[in-house]
């Protein structure tokens, strides 16, 4: 199975596969918009800015999994990153990312990146960098910020 197999859905829900972005490097993020974290957001939009014109794109997907930080729909969640932190990336319905409801995305993502916790996503902004033709390269625990990442996005670019 390949990245590119997995459908998704955005926030107006309409389903669409993943190989939209073939030939595209992703950054793939379970967000939430009342977490900590949530100041992420400015620097999600900050990569995409930068990069985009170079075939990258953020994709995000909220997650209510954790301390119930995202308690809209994919909508709401879409709504309040775009009038507070003026995301334009796409962002999608809102998902689970652990446990036997775990979207097909996350349970491809966390299968063929191991990390410490096994298959588990520890919390909120876990990121997930897939280079241009599917692969899954890196995983970022929520405390790697986004423009962390810049050399790694770089390289798969």
């Amino acid at each position: 199975m390949s990245i590119y197999d997995i459908a998704v859905t955005n926030t107006k829900h309409e389903t669409y596969e993943l190989s939209k972005y073939k030939g595209k490097a992703l950054l793939i993020v379970n967000t939430a918009s009342e977490c900590g974290f949530t100041k992420q957001f400015d620097g999600l939009e900050k990569v995409y800015q930068q990069f985009k014109d170079q075939d990258f794109v953020v994709l995000g997907f909220p997650c209510n999994q954790f301390g119930n930080q995202e308690p809209g729909d994919g909508a709401e969640a879409e709504q309040n990153c775009r009038l507070n932190f003026g995301v334009t990336f796409p962002m999608h319905d809102k998902i689970d990312v652990n446990g036997e409801n775990a979207h097909p995305l996350f349970q491809h993502l966390k299968k063929e990146s191991k990390s410490l916790l096994g298959d588990k996503i520890k919390w909120n902004f876990t990121k997930f960098l897939v280079d241009k033709e599917g692969n899954v390269v890196g995983r970022y625990a929520p405390t790697k910020t986004p423009e962390q990442l810049t050399s790694d996005i770089e390289k798969v670019l």
